[in-house]
């Protein structure tokens, strides 16, 4: 009875999280009939019409995007497992003696707790965060010292330990209070906190990047930007376009959308001003517009939130039964018990990695959707939208080793992008104003 209380809640959602955003237009299915013949004709990890690499490059792109794809399952099973070994062993409970040694203030045993916890859990995570900085710096993606790179680590590590405790705190009260229905009720707490994390996000990157406002910077570019934003119709003033200093620390391209509200901004990399013809630029900040346009922030905290739901109410049985069937030896009394957090943390690690597919698999449909916009937007803008997009994916690709073919398994599990080949065959091939087609977002 309980397991089908469990599929009907997932089922009730699943309408939530699938919002009606997948319909294609005939000239969008065109192109991607073509971008997906053209991978299936080319050989795995190897070069494809749209999108080819240099021997050199291909085959670091290919050895590298291995090792990457090796390290991510590593790392998500590592997760779970490194949680296993601190209860097995008896360090969570360890940690939680040394807690409630400390006296009665509840607010000093938390702490303490998360403090130790934290500790443990960054030392154990630190091999593999320490070989993928090697990695970006051996392959030339990274340019940033191992100096800065312990300093961003240990700001990450403040911030994570602050963050970590008010929620922990938050989590435990709602237990005492609601010991049956405390997922629910911490769920209607999570919603706020998920609003207000992506609202201070732009202000939390200052402490990582310089940012410059774009029209101090580049006027000349922002006057091409307002053409695309007043062909859009959209509310992106120029106060809300800025320029990341992303040389210092990456080689890569990048722009994105991020904040919510009063907060929100379109930050392009300056790697991309510098690497990207003004005609790639334009299709750069077209495909953020249409993160901006077609609300896909506000698509993401719906997501965010229902899979919250979802992940706390089977959270909460999980808990349950682990302490259980192995409370006594962890040394986890019960659900009040600090060490139960590590429990929770343990249903995260395992739902997520279960779940990863599926948050993937939404997020390439937003970004094949920004694509589709981002091409239509620099329509009458660029002389080829067509060669332009292609183009602009073929420097993407080329400057961060993308393999131009991956495993279409890999790309279905891990992308939250569409491969970098895909989107490059779609764009070469996506033209919504030939005889007989429509545009999706910008009409005739």
């Amino acid at each position: 009875m309980r397991l089908l209380r469990m599929i009907l809640v997932l089922c009730l959602l699943l309408p939530v999280a699938l919002p009606a955003r997948a319909s294609e237009t005939a000239a969008e299915h065109a192109a991607n009939v073509y971008a997906q013949q053209e991978l299936d004709a080319a050989p795995r990890d190897g070069n494809i019409p749209d999108y080819s690499l240099p021997p050199d490059k291909l085959a670091k792109a290919v050895h590298l995007n291995t090792v990457r794809d090796t390290m991510h399952f590593a790392d998500e099973l590592w997760g779970i497992v490194s949680l296993l070994l601190l209860l097995g062993f008896g360090a969570v409970a360890w940690m939680r003696n040394v807690a409630v040694g400390r006296g009665t203030n509840r607010w000093l045993q938390g702490f303490v707790f998360i403090l130790l916890f934290n500790i443990a859990s960054t030392l154990l995570e630190l091999p593999v965060d320490l070989y993928s900085q090697h990695l970006s710096l051996k392959y030339g993606l990274s340019v940033q010292s191992w100096g800065s790179w312990f300093s961003d680590q240990g700001k990450s590590f403040v911030l994570g330990l602050m963050v970590l405790d008010l929620v922990m705190m938050l989590l435990f009260w709602v237990i005492r209070k609601f010991p049956r229905r405390w997922w629910f009720a911490f769920w209607l707490c999570t919603i706020p906190l998920v609003l207000l994390a992506i609202f201070v996000s732009p202000y939390i990157n200052l402490l990582y990047d310089k940012f410059e406002p774009l029209q101090k910077t580049n006027p000349e570019l922002v006057a091409q930007l307002e053409k695309i934003v007043e062909k859009g119709h959209m509310n992106i003033p120029p106060e809300r376009m800025f320029l990341m200093k992303a040389s210092a620390k990456v080689t890569t391209l990048n722009a994105y959308v991020t904040g919510f509200g009063s907060s929100k901004r379109v930050v392009v990399w300056d790697t991309s001003l510098q690497k990207g013809t003004p005609d790639e630029v334009l299709f750069i900040f077209g495909h953020e517009s249409g993160h901006y346009v077609l609300n896909h922030i506000v698509i993401g905290v719906v997501e965010a939130i229902a899979g919250l739901f979802v992940v706390l109410f089977l959270g909460y049985y999980f808990v349950q039964i682990m302490i259980t069937r192995f409370g006594r030896r962890w040394g986890v009394a019960s659900q009040n018990d600090w060490a139960a957090f590590a429990v929770l943390l343990l249903a995260f690690s395992v739902f997520g990695l279960i779940s990863e597919p599926i948050t993937n698999g939404l997020s390439r449909m937003d970004e094949h959707a920004a694509d589709v916009y981002g091409q239509e937007a620099i329509h009458g803008l660029v002389a080829d939208p067509q060669t332009t997009a292609k183009d602009a994916f073929d420097v993407l690709g080329e400057t961060s080793l993308v393999d131009p073919n991956p495993n279409q398994f890999i790309e279905f599990w891990t992308y939250n992008h569409p491969a970098v080949g895909r989107r490059a065959a779609f764009a070469k091939a996506y033209d919504p104003w030939a005889s007989g087609m429509e545009p999706k977002y910008f009409k005739k």
